[in-house]
């Protein structure tokens, strides 16, 4: 059993999809085969879930320590906050109870990490605007890690198949994005996802730089960051021993790293990365009027503690019918086993 990684898991918002997938992935057995899961929630928002999903045969264990856990498919470990007024909570509606909660279960998660209690953390989704009306004035899970494990340097990284993508800013205006394209960032950015792809295997990553502006401003026509921000970065990089390459246009980077060409991309900004990423991971179906797939894996990189999440949001227009993909999750829970074996190893 100590070969399997102890996983916690935050049930995220208890009125978003969160408590559903959670289920549905802690299901399937092979999750167990390859980990220790262990719920970071209410157990009654778990047990309100387990018969929303029709998986009335799984067991519900409220725990109050780590050791109590049994850690048995078919019985799904909750450490028990008990936050949730189950009478109060509404399904898919911003609420100042729910957004207190989900920010306690980050909370509770990383100060079970930073004690060796758990070995990776992974999150469910939250609502931002629910954790700002329950006073946490934050944009969201990768700034509440960095503060509570004060972390300076540190970035979010998308991953789904072969694509892997990090980013210089994320969380901010388009208009602030553009000002935080510089050079000390992006070196900065560049050297962490350079370690990511080595804590992944990649003996020698190959990083693709994304330019900030069309055509990677064509030669200072259409802005001038890339000259004076970006490529003095990829030069400093180069003289570090780096395989960094760049600044490559926007339109066509993506399509390289998906084709081989590079291990990873460093993205200007949010969208830049994540439209990209979903495009190949979110994948609808137009027939029968449901996600077919909801994949893809947010990660934290630079942090003390093994961080990765759901590459989606609450999903509040779902909450409630059961019909909710898990793939993210369980893609979000690979993901965590994977780096923390590799910490496990340093």
């Amino acid at each position: 059993m100590k070969d399997r990684r102890v996983i916690g898991i935050t049930m995220g918002d208890p009125a978003s999809i969160g408590p559903e997938i959670t289920v549905k992935a802690l299901a399937r057995k092979d999750v167990y085969d390859k980990c220790r899961p262990i719920v970071i929630g209410d157990a009654s928002v778990m047990e309100a879930a387990v018969k929303i999903v029709g998986q009335e045969n799984i067991k519900i264990h409220p725990v109050q320590k780590i050791e109590d856990a049994c850690f048995q498919q078919g019985v799904i470990d909750v450490y028990d906050m008990k936050l949730v007024d189950m009478e109060k909570l509404e399904y898919g509606k911003v609420s100042e109870m729910a957004g207190e909660a989900a920010f306690q279960y980050v909370k509770k998660v990383i100060e079970l990490a930073l004690d060796g209690q758990v070995d990776g953390t992974v999150t469910n989704a939250l609502n931002k605007e629910a954790i700002n009306l329950a006073g946490h004035h934050y944009s969201g899970h990768t700034e509440i890690y960095a503060e509570l494990t004060r972390t300076k340097k540190y970035t979010m990284m998308l991953a789904h198949e072969n694509l892997r993508v990090v980013h210089v800013s994320t969380h901010v205006s388009l208009r602030e994005a553009c000002d935080r394209v510089k050079k000390d960032r992006i070196i900065e950015v560049i050297r962490i996802a350079n370690q990511a792809c080595k804590d992944l295997g990649i003996e020698t990553p190959k990083i693709g730089v994304a330019g900030l502006n069309p055509h990677s401003g064509e030669n200072g026509l259409f802005g001038r960051e890339e000259i004076d921000e970006i490529i003095p970065a990829l030069e400093a990089a180069k003289a570090e021993g780096i395989q960094a390459d760049g600044p490559v246009p926007p339109d066509t980077i993506f399509s390289k790293a998906r084709g081989g060409w590079y291990d990873i991309v460093v993205a200007m900004y949010h969208d830049q990365g994540h439209i990209p990423l979903k495009v190949v991971g979110f994948v609808y179906d137009q027939s029968a009027k449901k996600w077919e797939a909801v994949e893809g894996v947010n990660i934290t990189l630079g942090l003390p503690i093994v961080r990765t999440s759901v590459d989606h949001g609450t999903a509040f227009d779902q909450a409630g019918t059961g019909e909710a993909n898990e793939l993210s999750l369980i893609n979000a829970i690979d993901y965590s086993i994977k780096m923390s074996k590799k910490t496990e190893s340093l």
